[in-house]
């Protein structure tokens, strides 16, 4: 069991390391490509790729089961991800941050509304979330004044939310007890479908000639097959084993590993402001996951 709960923490922690470097993929395209055509392409390289991994059919699903997969492809597939972009286009960067940091408390909160037998909050979680919050917000705003953009800051308020809501269906999809590949390629298929509407919506362009440089298809293929295909079934494995609340506070360091990332690969130098901050959330995540008293994770179903 002690091996197994090992197992989570560190795909808990692989699927955090490759999202919190994404954003420099993500950057490059945004040059040619409209933020709903990253996500419509990625999605789709990274359903063919479980597609090719399992081939065989989720078969045996019930009707409310089927309605789970579709919640949580709306959720965490389509809604998230363009909730995020949209607010991105409203508010800074660093708003959205920080805002989507909080995922962690409303998933605590679900949790504890919806799955109350799962997973029990102590004191020691909000204590790490507080502290986690801190280094949150000096990392995102190192130095700069906040400046609050009601529409921009609602809308990532709400994407927080909605991963919430796919943190605790994903749990609900683990108790089914099929395999993660075919629950995960389920989802991507609900959340392409949900996507679709939102092309007519947006500037897209099914112009793939633009992936004939060699820069852009690199970065979608890494969006696609690492980012998408093999980060949520790693995140979906920890969830089954580690339980929403105390996979979801992994999402702290998100920024950390922004941080290093673009020291690293960007060469941006390093302040003190995001050296303390990123002391402080990686202190929150131990006192939110690990202190003896803190979050006790109730057994995988």
């Amino acid at each position: 069991m002690e091996n197994k709960t090992s197992i989570g923490h560190l795909t808990a922690l692989l699927t955090i390391i490759i999202w919190g470097t994404t954003f420099i993929s993500t950057k490059i395209l945004l040059v040619d490509f409209q933020p709903v055509e990253i996500l419509l392409f990625r999605f789709i390289i990274g359903f063919l790729a479980l597609l090719i991994i399992v081939p065989k059919r989720l078969t045996g699903v019930s009707l409310k089961q089927e309605i789970t997969f579709m919640s949580a492809g709306l959720c965490g597939i389509c809604l998230y991800y363009l909730l995020e972009n949209i607010a991105l286009t409203f508010t800074m960067a660093s708003n959205v941050g920080v805002i989507i940091s909080v995922a962690p408390f409303f998933t605590a909160i679900l949790t504890h509304l919806f799955l109350k037998s799962d997973e029990k909050l102590r004191a020691n979680f909000f204590i790490g979330f507080a502290v986690a919050m801190a280094g949150v917000v000096l990392i995102s705003f190192n130095g700069q004044r906040l400046e609050l953009n009601p529409l921009g800051d609602i809308l990532a308020a709400l994407a927080a939310l909605v991963w919430a809501c796919y943190s605790i269906l994903t749990k609900k999809i683990s108790s089914f007890g099929y395999s993660v590949i075919l629950t995960t390629r389920r989802t991507f298929f609900y959340g392409i479908l949900f996507m679709i509407p939102a092309i007519f919506l947006f500037d897209f362009k099914l112009d793939f000639s633009r992936f004939a440089n060699m820069t852009y298809l690199l970065n979608i293929i890494y969006l696609g097959l690492g980012a998408s295909a093999l980060c949520f079934v790693t995140w979906n494995f920890a969830v089954k084993i580690l339980g929403a609340v105390k996979t979801s506070i992994y999402i702290y360091i998100v920024p950390v590993v922004t941080v290093i990332t673009s020291v690293l690969v960007l060469r941006e130098s390093v302040t003190w402001i995001s050296v303390i901050g990123t002391i402080l959330a990686i202190a929150g995540l131990f006192i939110s996951g690990y202190s003896k008293g803190g979050l006790k994770s109730g057994p995988a179903k």
